[in-house]
């Protein structure tokens, strides 16, 4: 699903944060996305439940087109549901809030001068829908990496995206030395194949088996500590409105 991924390199640790289809971990619009696909099959009488939610999220646009058509069978095209899909989120997606913490942690690595990069199972179209309605966040990014690049062969739970992400900092970091941000499953497999270090944000409906093979899961980014991994330490004077902010 639209996911997104952000990363980040600072001496010897690079934090590699990941958004999901147009989800972008940043933003909060993953459960937004499911909300159109909802919309989407309750006008064909058809119901989008919650353990195809689940299978779909951190997989890409398509796949999601071509998977909900067909286990629902529904009366259109893949084409023709994907641009249901498409109109619909252009209009409401760039208003998708961020998640908690999210601005907090991307302004923090950005002061200190930690290069970050975003990397998504999105397409450029839609990386530059949330580029358009937030300018100053994503221009933090060194550089952003969606799943229709060129050099992405495959997305998620391929490793393609973390790999070329990583490859286009200028030292070109060693996969071990990236930090993922994720929160979905396929998105951490991809990591974990990528050679890359893992914090899973996981939705409340996933079981705690599909968590395992991160590095270190956490409930919000709120509870994200940089030093763990080798990165400054959040200033412990900030304004806590500040650091739940959703705007």
């Amino acid at each position: 699903m639209p996911c997104v991924h952000f990363l980040c390199r600072h001496r010897p640790c690079v934090a590699v944060f990941v958004n999901k289809r147009k989800k972008f971990i940043s933003l909060h619009s993953e459960v937004l996305y499911h909300k159109i696909i909802r919309e989407i099959c309750e006008k064909y009488g058809k119901d989008y439940t919650k353990d195809l939610q689940t299978r779909m999220t951190g997989t890409t646009d398509r796949e999601i087109c071509v998977t909900v058509v067909d286990l629902l069978k529904l009366p259109i095209s893949v084409d023709e549901f994907e641009k249901q899909l498409t109109d619909l989120a252009q209009k409401l997606l760039p208003s998708a809030p961020l998640l908690k913490g999210a601005k907090r942690l991307l302004t923090h690595l950005h002061d200190y001068k930690v290069p970050m990069a975003l990397a998504t199972n999105s397409t450029e179209q839609a990386v530059r829908l949330h580029a358009l309605s937030r300018p100053k966040l994503f221009g933090m990014f060194h550089h952003k990496v969606s799943v229709t690049d060129p050099e992405v062969k495959h997305g998620k739970p391929k490793p393609d995206i973390y790999l070329v992400a990583a490859s286009r900092f200028p030292d070109k970091p060693k996969p071990i030395k990236c930090l993922v941000f994720e929160d979905s499953v396929v998105g951490v497999e991809a990591a974990i194949k990528a050679g890359m270090q893992v914090v899973m944000t996981p939705g409340p409906r996933l079981q705690r088996e599909h968590t395992r093979h991160a590095t270190l899961v956490i409930k919000s980014l709120l509870d994200f500590k940089p030093e763990l991994f080798g990165l400054p330490p959040f200033d412990k004077t900030l304004n806590k409105a500040t650091e739940i902010t959703n705007k």
